[in-house]
């Protein structure tokens, strides 16, 4: 019996050994080490393609994202089909969303990003790990593997699994899902560098802007009103009918479509032709908002009001009755759908 003791206590060492040596570390050890780099993160710039399977058709975005402090971001979301890309960009004077091709700038007040699950923001990553009491952990030869919950506000996307590399916690992959599993957003990181030299004056929104015209033009003119494609939504809240009284307004060589959806509740969609600023000089300024994922384009949500533009067409939805996730299930269905 001393012998079978014996025995078994040297097991015991070796596999403990064993394991130390090959790498293994328990759920807790990795959390920690996952707390460690998230305080020890003070910027970084990453490299990313985000596939979104939310519409129709997929959509594919490259995503290159700088952050200095969790003060200072510039994300710049390139479409990979039409080579034209949107610019979220946080500096001192507040956040702004930058669409290059029409010299167009929105600037507001908000908490962005710190509001809600970020899957191209290697902190909210991290954050969300740390902080979802029920995350499932798992992990393979090269990778740590979280599945937790989501802090967005469409509820479709219900939870998320982050792939970090076992060598340094850099980001591997996201998978963000519906409550069935189906895989919604797909973002794979092909670029990581921590805490590179980044100053104050990189987040400038003039140089950002000027900087991505220099690689993506302007507009030279706007559509014209034959090529403009009037879209209907494909949501439509319980209670509102679905057959919406429709105008037209002009107002000089512009004509502004407007559908007014009424019921127990009611919203109203606005569509334009997309108008290139001429001189990049004084953003639109909003009081409050917050930049929208709408999935095929970056939005700005003010108030009751979403704004987004998106092929050459500027949309504003518009309703004091609806909630902020039906008004943003109404925008994203305005894509998916069409024009009828």
């Amino acid at each position: 019996m001393k012998n079978l003791k014996l025995w078994l206590s040297v097991v015991t060492v070796f596999m403990v050994l064993v394991l130390a040596a090959c790498g293994e570390k328990t759920q807790e050890d990795v959390l920690n080490d996952v707390e460690d780099m998230l305080e020890s993160t003070t910027g970084y710039k990453t490299k990313a393609t985000m596939l979104l399977k939310t519409g129709q058709e997929d959509q594919t975005y490259d995503v290159d994202v700088w952050q200095k402090d969790n003060t200072y971001y510039k994300v710049d979301l390139k479409n990979a089909a039409n080579d034209q890309s949107q610019i979220i960009l946080k500096n001192d004077e507040g956040v702004f969303v930058l669409t290059p091709a029409l010299n167009k700038v929105f600037r507001f007040q908000s908490d962005w990003p710190k509001t809600s699950s970020q899957a191209y923001l290697y902190e909210s990553l991290l954050k969300d790990i740390t902080l979802d009491a029920d995350m499932q952990f798992t992990q393979d030869d090269e990778h740590y593997v979280f599945k937790t919950a989501t802090m967005y506000q469409n509820k479709n996307l219900n939870s998320q699994e982050i792939r970090l590399n076992k060598k340094d916690l850099s980001p591997d992959t996201v998978k963000i899902m519906d409550a069935d599993n189906n895989v919604l957003v797909d973002v794979t990181f092909t670029e990581f560098e921590k805490n590179p030299s980044l100053t104050a004056e990189e987040f400038e929104t003039e140089k950002i802007m000027t900087g991505a015209q220099m690689s993506e033009p302007t507009m030279t003119s706007p559509q014209t009103e034959e090529e403009i494609r009037i879209r209907y939504p494909d949501f439509i809240p319980d209670g509102i009918s679905d057959q919406p009284k429709e105008d037209e307004v002009t107002v000089g060589d512009r004509t502004t479509y407007v559908q007014e959806y009424t019921g127990e509740k009611s919203f109203t969609l606005i569509q334009e032709n997309s108008l290139t600023v001429p001189v990049f000089s004084t953003p639109l300024n909003l009081s409050e908002g917050d930049p929208v994922d709408l999935g095929f384009t970056i939005g700005i949500q003010s108030g009751e009001r979403i704004m987004w533009s998106h092929n050459g067409t500027d949309y504003s939805l518009i309703s004091q009755d609806l909630e902020y996730g039906e008004l943003i299930e109404i925008a994203r269905s305005v894509y998916l759908v069409g024009e009828k």
